[in-house]
């Protein structure tokens, strides 16, 4: 064997070695957020403080930002009226008078005159993020510390509540306390639109055991924020810069703004929320054990694409080389490194070798939707679930190559450009990207999202 013979086999060689451990690590990762799911989910048992008096019950506001009609909008706001807690309050709130949930609202409140409930009407401009501009007026007039923001597409079982002051008394493993806490996003959707079955499918498996397996880890905030729970003492502490406070006083604050409005700057506000915790106070998150019902409304594959192309690129501003390795974990780039790895090293057959990885992947997907669902993927939405599956794993890299250039994102009718650490600034009304997918499945104008998405690290 000549030199160059030499050189090319050591190359390849440590290539495959590499592939070969990416291969399988990932499948760690993988295989850890199905155990997480298993063992969490499976079993939700009764919180003693369900069946508390309201004295012995830490008491909680419940906010919910509304615009317009989302899908399932009633069921999904009564389920925060038929909380199995003693001590709480609901705030609605909407920024006009005109907004088509007001209706809904004022049919629930009648109907539980039992529950404190009351609308807020307005909104406070702390800044670009229209969600928080939402908030401001409930975060102000709420009477607990314990706030509980719910996004307006989101269902939640009765006992959701009870288990989540649970765990954030609960310290950490290591003695930390726990600051906030999270759920898994759970999607499901009436219908049958593209969009909506493959957001659908990607929640419900890849995203979910992702999610599942760095909050199993905690190595670093990663949270969604579909429903988080935290106190508005630790709230007001915190201001973004992710900035250590160096005060030894009990209750030290960073200087300038601090609180919720200090958060109206991002996009990503949810995600900025905790990180602050988690990096400003020293303080840790924790997920319950019950799950974020997201109801995903009309969505279209425009829909989907686009607001896949706005998460990658921010978090592509957040947390970089974390975004610029995520098509690596891709299924399809990952069984490309890791057959050609294990042919070279090994000599095996690249499509046996593919068939028996994505096999056993929709099996561990199927695993991860059984345990968040509590039952197995129904028959009547089988065939529709898997058609999203399948294009969910096909379209993850061409979106990622497209979203990873450039920094302009859509979000709710406006365009804006994403700065440093997810800050945005609005640079003008809505453009089009992917008209071609909108001109062939185009979302009803009364349907509007103010989703929020994780950003891992």
């Amino acid at each position: 064997m000549n030199r160059d013979s030499e050189d090319h086999h050591f190359l390849y060689l440590s290539l495959s070695l590499v592939g070969s451990i990416w291969f399988t690590g990932i499948w760690v990762i993988w295989l850890l957020g199905t155990w997480a799911a298993r063992s969490r989910y499976r079993l939700r048992p009764r919180s003693p403080l369900a069946s508390a008096s309201p004295s012995a019950a830490p008491g909680v506001s419940i906010l919910r930002p509304l615009k317009g009609l989302d899908a399932n909008l009633y069921e999904n706001l009564e389920s925060t009226f038929t909380q199995e807690y003693p001590n709480y309050e609901i705030i609605l709130c909407v920024v006009d008078e005109d907004d088509q949930a007001l209706p809904v609202v004022r049919d629930l409140v009648s109907k539980y005159p039992h529950v404190r409930a009351k609308i807020s009407i307005g909104e406070d401009d702390v800044g670009v993020n229209p969600k928080v501009n939402n908030l401001m007026s409930g975060y102000r007039s709420a009477v607990n510390d314990i706030l509980w923001v719910l996004d307006s597409n989101v269902m939640v079982d009765p006992g959701t509540l009870a288990r989540a002051v649970d765990a954030l008394q609960t310290p950490t493993k290591s003695g930390k306390r726990v600051a906030l806490v999270h759920h898994v996003p759970f999607a499901f959707s009436a219908g049958s639109r593209v969009g909506s079955r493959i957001d659908e499918a990607f929640l419900n498996t890849n995203h979910a055991k992702m999610y599942l397996a760095i909050n199993t880890v905690a190595i670093e905030s990663c949270v969604v924020g579909k429903s988080n729970l935290y106190r508005r003492s630790d709230l007001e502490r915190v201001n973004g810069s992710l900035k250590p406070i160096t005060s030894s006083e009990p209750n030290a604050k960073q200087e300038g703004l601090c609180g919720l409005p200090a958060f109206g700057r991002f996009l990503a506000e949810d995600n900025m929320i905790a990180s602050a915790l988690w990096h400003e106070l020293g303080l840790r998150h924790d997920l319950s054990c019950d799950v974020a019902r997201n109801v995903v409304g009309n969505m279209s594959l425009y829909d989907y694409v686009q607001r896949r192309i706005r998460w990658i690129r921010v978090r592509k501003r957040m947390v970089f080389t974390a975004t610029m390795l995520e098509p690596l974990t891709e299924s399809i780039v990952l069984v490309a490194i890791g057959s050609s790895s294990l042919k070279y090293l090994f000599g095996l057959r690249v499509w046996l070798y593919v068939l028996v990885h994505f096999f056993m992947l929709l099996i561990v997907d199927l695993d991860v939707y059984a345990s968040l669902a509590g039952h197995p993927l129904p028959r009547s939405i089988r065939w529709e679930f898997l058609a999203g599956w399948v294009a969910r794993e096909a379209l993850a890299l061409p979106i990622f190559l497209f979203a990873v250039f450039g920094n302009a994102v859509e979000w709710r009718g406006r365009t804006y450009e994403v700065l440093n650490n997810g800050e945005m600034r609005q640079i003008g009304r809505q453009r089009s990207y992917f008209n071609l997918f909108r001109r062939w499945d185009h979302q009803p104008k009364d349907y509007q999202d103010l989703e929020t998405e994780p950003v891992s690290p």
